[in-house]
């Protein structure tokens, strides 16, 4: 079968798409033909060594896929052949077949696209976590997203407007910030001018953000702390900008605010019950309609690399898919 293969830690430019064996199936597992695979960048970190956790070399990389289950020996977790999956892993996704525990697995709705699956998973679930379980966002509240136009950021946009609050949206470009209009931001913000701050006092009425989602980091979630409504919640879902950020301890103390911790990879460890309950709750949305993942650009198989680089991009809106499969998309 095809894959994606990093054999060392290195620039995506490095990394060469091989022919391998097929992966074998250990008692409980099933194999499915993946059609498609979200990009994101833990990915990329990963593929360089930069992550906080390291894969053993040399691996697959890939953690977000959907597809059609070809193998089910004894039928785990009621998964039978032919069935339409979604599912999250360590590695392995950018390949043409992925053998997987059936708790890796969600049941794909009826008529949801794989490239929509595979942008689906983390992004949203992240979003929703974060803004309901940790936060307990609320219907009315004020909140910031920092990097809205990103697959997490435009993922929380209508997360937390299905949630009932105000979605301020804050972005680099006016292509980001029409983009997160587009998708239910209120109103949008330019945080790389000098006076963004301001400007979100103006439109939150003096009171600030009470809920802020960040998965950028940088100097940007220090002023974005500084602006927090008494009693915000500050998210802190990555480092897109590529520094942690030092904050000083007197102004959660002055804020009465809270920092949030948000680490997907821990949640079916540490909230197994959590994580069953949020999936549910957003794949309810997703069968009815009421929640429209959005899917950036689809690149095929042999232009992976140009999914990453895109992906790195300060002008990437939305989630990098790969579609892997030759077959027709479901």
């Amino acid at each position: 079968m095809k894959a994606v293969v990093v054999e060392q830690y290195a620039p995506i430019d490095q990394v060469e798409l091989k022919d391998i064996p097929r992966p074998a199936m250990e008692p409980g597992q099933l194999r499915i033909r993946v059609d498609a695979a979200g990009i994101g960048f833990v990915d990329g970190l990963k593929i360089e060594g930069r992550y906080q956790t390291k894969d053993p070399l040399p691996f697959i990389p890939g953690t977000e896929f959907a597809g059609v289950v070809t193998d089910a020996p004894g039928a785990p977790g009621g998964y039978q052949p032919g069935m339409r999956v979604m599912g999250m892993t360590r590695s392995g996704a950018l390949a043409e077949e992925i053998v997987v525990d059936p708790t890796a697995l969600h049941p794909l709705p009826d008529g949801v696209a794989a490239e929509v699956a595979a942008s689906f998973r983390a992004n949203y679930l992240t979003a929703l976590y974060a803004l309901s379980a940790r936060a307990s966002l609320c219907a009315g509240e004020q909140l910031l997203v920092l990097g809205a136009a990103g697959g997490t950021g435009i993922a929380a946009v209508q997360i937390g407007k299905l949630l009932g609050a105000r979605v301020i949206a804050a972005a680099s470009t006016p292509e980001k910030r029409e983009f997160a209009q587009a998708h239910g931001a209120d109103a949008v913000i330019d945080y790389t001018q000098a006076g963004w701050r301001d400007t979100l006092k103006e439109l939150t009425g003096g009171h600030g953000a009470d809920v802020i989602f960040d998965p950028v980091g940088g100097e940007i979630s220090v002023q974005a702390f500084r602006s927090i409504a008494w009693r915000g919640r500050h998210l802190v879902v990555g480092f897109a900008a590529g520094s942690i950020p030092a904050l000083p301890f007197n102004l959660p103390l002055l804020k009465g605010g809270t920092l949030l911790g948000v680490d997907l990879a821990q949640i079916p460890v540490r909230e197994p019950d959590v994580q069953k309950r949020l999936m549910s709750e957003l794949t309810g949305w997703l069968a009815d309609g009421k929640l429209k993942p959005v899917v950036g650009r689809v690149f095929a198989l042999d232009d992976f690399r140009e999914a990453f680089k895109t992906m790195q991009t300060r002008g990437a809106l939305g989630k990098m898919v790969v579609r892997v499969s030759s077959q027709p998309p479901q």
